[in-house]
């Protein structure tokens, strides 16, 4: 199950990552997106979704979210 699956305003536990750039696995640590943290979709948009990170909520487009497994 990625992102693009989830039930809005419901937490989920991020059981990976599924992408071999290592430059995105990067910038999603430094969000605080990583195993075992959780995280909240807040809504879905066209292009994506917006998601809540430890307080701080982000816009990720369709491909970052497919590549998010709760």
């Amino acid at each position: 199950m990625n992102l693009l699956d989830a039930s809005p305003g419901k937490e989920y536990i991020v059981k990976g990552i599924d992408t071999d750039d290592e430059e995105l696995n990067a910038f999603l640590f430094s969000l605080g997106c990583y195993k075992g943290e959780p995280i909240t979709v807040v809504s879905h948009l066209k292009g994506g979704c917006v998601v809540s990170i430890k307080d701080a909520r982000y816009n990720m487009d369709t491909d970052l979210a497919k590549a998010i497994s709760i």
